[in-house]
């Protein structure tokens, strides 16, 4: 379904290219000062327009169509809405005969006879995260006294940022993607969040991320290194009454509650899907393997406009925990 959460309650709607989109925030609680404002740095942090980005440009203006009165939350649910301007519909006719590699086109088709909007990715595409932004502001602000960052180490498998550019301009001369790493940090978490068993913070946290399109990966602290450790080498023994560790090898979380040390994982995104180089694929048109050249606007490497998603969506948990909690 389209809504995460039990206590602050996060729902998505709309298509890439229909006429917006946006979200419905309930559980936010009153008193809370909320302005347009307050989005922008957020928002510009996703937006495109930089090497390697797609070269769409949407204005990502919001609007609070309710929830706020007199610049502050008024408890009852919030809602926001992104008005879609900047779309090329013409570009996607294709793909009902030959559906994209690696996109949902074949999947939605099937389970939805046909009848799901496919233009842009319709309500699969990446253009969803703004309204999961959106939302990640308002949760940042229920977190106030928890720090939350995400950046993006690695390209490519690369993590030398100086050699980025180089291997972005690559993969634009050669029609095709790469793919990327972020790593996301929440600090300052009180101890015991969490509801063992099968809402720990690493599945909750795991299935937020894994609800942003792309996501291919999530590894908390030592993740699958600790495979390849002894237990003398992954344990983080306590060094203090107040739950402070020599490490953080099990990046914050024991048995599915925090411990008070940072929430640290890493989120793996694939390369993007829709690229210009020439793949063969099935075409439903001529029932024969064809060639597909993916017209349109895509991004190079979309894992670029994605720590502020992680971060949102990192939020979103801790939001949702936390009002359980109190």
């Amino acid at each position: 379904m389209n809504t995460f959460g039990q206590n602050f309650r996060v729902s998505v709607f709309g298509e890439s290219h229909g006429q917006g989109i946006g979200v419905v925030l309930d559980g936010v609680p009153a008193g809370i000062p909320l302005s347009v404002q307050d989005f922008t740095e957020d928002i510009l942090r996703r937006k495109s327009g930089s090497k390697g980005t797609t070269p769409r440009i949407e204005d990502d203006k919001p609007e609070i169509l309710s929830g706020v009165f007199g610049g502050k939350t008024t408890g009852a649910p919030l809602g926001i809405i992104f008005r879609n301007n900047n779309t090329k519909s013409s570009d996607y006719s294709i793909f009902k005969e030959m559906p994209r590699p690696g996109h949902a086109d074949f999947v939605a088709g099937v389970k939805w006879n046909n009848c799901n909007d496919p233009r842009g990715g319709g309500h699969f595409s990446g253009r969803l995260t703004l309204p999961i932004v959106a939302a990640g502001v308002v949760a940042k602000k229920i977190l106030d006294d928890i720090v939350i960052s995400a950046d993006l180490v690695e390209i490519g498998g690369e993590t030398d940022k100086e050699k980025w550019s180089g291997m972005l301009d690559e993969a634009i001369r050669e029609g095709d993607s790469l793919g990327g790493v972020v790593e996301c940090s929440a600090d300052c978490v009180p101890i015991g969040l969490g509801e063992p068993f099968f809402n720990s913070v690493e599945s909750l946290i795991s299935h937020a991320i894994f609800s942003i399109p792309g996501v291919r990966g999530i590894e908390f602290g030592d993740g699958f290194s600790a495979a390849r450790m002894k237990g003398s080498e992954h344990n983080d023994p306590l060094v203090s009454d107040t739950g402070a560790l020599n490490k953080n090898g099990a990046g914050g979380v024991n048995g599915g509650i925090t411990n008070g040390n940072p929430v640290f994982f890493r989120v793996a995104f694939k390369p993007t899907s829709s690229i210009r180089k020439a793949q063969h694929t099935y075409d439903f048109s001529t029932g024969r393997i064809g060639t597909l050249e993916i017209p349109g606007r895509h991004d190079v490497c979309f894992a670029l406009r994605t720590p502020v998603v992680v971060e949102a969506m990192t939020a979103i948990v801790l939001a949702d925990l936390r009002s359980g909690a109190s």
